[in-house]
């Protein structure tokens, strides 16, 4: 007999979602739904409903402590009591033998009572944001345990035999005081995602090249100073995150990570990036912004598929020529840089949309930019250009063009003139030519300018008009030309 959900409101206690099933006139109520109720206890209505209540929800409340007829509901299944004031977790939840979910994040909870083995169902732990300092033997015996939040702890060991829990996909340890990894880790065949982020490691745990279905390694914020070789064994791993580091040097072996779509390497201390970077065919975004790169690899230019390549705050004097093969890019930041010029081939980068070359020393732009038609957000302030190419009055799709630090709007009409050497038409204003910000002048808001998130939020902005306005010549050239292209009010992202 199939069962009929319903849902209903009760004036001062909470909610209940009651499961009717119709045996005889009795009311089957499995799931109740308490949550921002400003509780301080747990209501006893629940325990009328012990035998049949399945799922039981007390989020955000002020509930201090469990009492021992909760865990008399041996058919819950589901017990969600995060952003409360519990400080400990009581014994007798060994009583609740099916408990498949637990959520106890966001309280004051010091540890586990050892007899959280007695809760052999659970699949899902969330205990994260509690004073855990560490993990009792019997934790590890919960072998059905998928899925293990404690981040934002106070753990500085794992259990030895913690490999035992060999069916956990997804582990996340950020924000605790961990150093190492015991060696049983390696028996964790199906871990996917790793997070150990923001703790104290100096080297890079020797058991994590044994973990070979891992997708997913979050190490930023640790004290690495080598990503060693043996990074390349984890041949499925999508996602990884090692920015802020003190990371000197890559080892060449990270080619070894071919399935590699996502490679974070922001704020280190890195000089050069290997050759064999060029082999992560398949990778999508390279941030490699804030470091100490005073070079860029040819074989950048093998990534293919790369839409997202961020090198801002580096020590660049030149990009390679072979970025001009990088035609799935969408997104350039180069800012903070020592570039005169850019290459001819940028050009060839037809689907960047969003390109930021703020606070480098481009004396000129080349011509061939104009043939990237895509382009929505350019950003030149901070550099030396004494004006811009006439290719730009091709740009159809520019939505914004920053030429200053303190611009108010973000298109400024351009009119033509010739260059006083070449006679070639160029574009210009009153912003140019532009006067390098010296070290003791002001920080703007140009400063925080994060052009991807400026792209993501374009929809949201108004019109403005922006113009290339061709200046009155002697006789071939009389009249203005106005190309009125799409653009947009800008309120300038702070980030």
């Amino acid at each position: 007999m199939q069962c009929l959900e319903m849902t209903t409101k009760r004036k001062i206690i909470g909610r209940l979602v009651p499961c009717r099933c119709f045996r005889g006139e009795e009311e089957i109520i499995s799931v109740l739904d308490y949550s921002h109720c400003s509780l301080q206890q747990v209501p006893k209505e629940v325990f009328n409903f012990e035998r049949t209540l399945e799922e039981l929800y007390l989020d955000a409340n002020q509930i201090e402590e469990l009492p021992k007829q909760l865990f008399n509901c041996q058919a819950l299944r589901k017990l969600s009591i995060p952003d409360n004031d519990l400080s400990n977790l009581p014994t007798t939840i060994a009583s609740l033998v099916n408990l498949k979910e637990l959520d106890i994040s966001k309280n004051g909870v010091q540890e586990f009572p050892e007899n959280i083995k007695c809760c052999k169902c659970l699949t899902i732990i969330e205990a994260s944001v509690n004073p855990i300092s560490k993990l009792p033997d019997g934790f590890t015996q919960l072998l059905n345990l998928t899925q293990l939040y404690l981040n934002d702890a106070f753990l500085e060991f794992l259990p030895a035999n913690f490999g035992r829990l060999v069916k956990l996909r997804i582990l996340e340890l950020r924000e605790n005081h961990l150093k190492t990894l015991p060696k049983s880790m390696h028996k964790l065949a199906q871990l996917e995602r790793l997070d150990l982020g923001n703790n104290e490691f100096s080297e890079l745990p020797e058991v994590l090249d044994q973990i070979q279905n891992l997708r997913e390694l979050w190490m930023d914020n640790n004290a690495l100073q080598v990503l060693p070789g043996n990074i390349g064994k984890l041949k499925m791993l999508i996602y990884l995150d090692m920015s802020k580091n003190r990371i000197e040097t890559v080892d060449m072996d990270i080619s070894g990570c071919e399935a590699l779509e996502d490679l974070l390497l922001s704020s280190n201390m890195l000089q050069q990036l290997p050759d064999s970077i060029g082999l992560l065919k398949k990778l999508t975004t390279l941030k490699v912004d804030d470091n100490q790169l005073t070079i860029l690899p040819n074989t950048i230019g093998n990534l293919s598929l790369l839409e997202e390549f961020d090198c801002s705050c580096n020590e660049l004097e030149s990009l390679p020529s072979t970025i001009g093969y990088l035609h799935s890019l969408r997104t350039l930041a180069v800012d903070e840089n020592f570039l005169p010029e850019l290459p001819r081939e940028i050009g060839s980068c037809k689907n960047v949309t969003v390109m930021s070359l703020r606070s480098n020393k481009l004396e000129f732009l080349p011509e061939e930019i104009g043939q990237m038609q895509k382009l929505r957000v350019l950003n030149l302030s901070d550099n030396r250009l004494k004006n811009l190419p006439f290719s730009f009055t091709k740009l159809k799709e520019l939505a914004a063009l920053w030429l200053s630090d303190n611009q108010s709007k973000a298109l400024i009409p351009l009119q033509t003139e010739a260059h006083p050497e070449t006679k070639q038409r160029v574009l210009t204003n009153y912003m140019f030519p532009q006067q390098p910000r010296g070290d003791e002048d002001f920080q703007s808001d140009s400063d925080s300018f994060n052009p991807t998130l400026w792209e993501e939020q374009r929809q949201q902005r108004m019109t403005v008009a922006f113009e290339f306005e061709e200046k009155k010549e002697d006789d071939e050239n009389a009249g203005k030309v106005k190309n009125q292209l799409m653009s947009l009010k800008l309120t300038r992202l702070t980030v």
